[in-house]
């Protein structure tokens, strides 16, 4: 994969999960809510949801509601998951919880799931030591 393949891969990425996030908080998401989330133009959430269901994704409702697919929904949760335990896991170490979310974020979408499988292992084992 290119780099801009991947940089894409990753920014529909952190949509997903921004998706999924607001959907925890709110009753319905819409773009607007999503560009406040990640502080983008509405004009650039717009062409990355159009993307999101083109790709099967997300649906739009007629009311401008966006809703996870199944796989949507599988990939933002996977994505969410690896976010949550970096980030817990970097904050244990003794990062800043600020710098540790944004470490996180950039590793979540790096690392190969095996190797995550491996440090998910190693890390929630050492977590629950403490």
């Amino acid at each position: 994969m290119s780099y801009i393949q991947h940089k894409s891969e990753e920014s529909l990425e952190d949509y997903l999960e921004a998706i999924l996030v607001l959907s925890k908080r709110l009753s319905d998401v819409r773009s607007i809510d999503v560009a406040g989330e990640l502080g983008f133009s509405k004009p650039s959430v717009s062409v990355a949801m159009k993307n999101l269901r083109n790709r099967g994704y997300i649906t739009v409702s007629e009311d401008g509601y966006l809703l996870l697919t199944d796989q949507g929904r599988e990939l933002a949760e996977n994505v969410y998951e690896r976010h949550t335990l970096l980030t817990n896991w970097l904050i244990h170490l003794g990062v800043d919880p600020e710098i540790a979310s944004r470490d996180a974020c950039k590793m979540e979408h790096d690392i190969t799931p095996e190797s995550y499988e491996a440090m998910k292992k190693c890390i929630l084992s050492l977590l629950k030591k403490d």
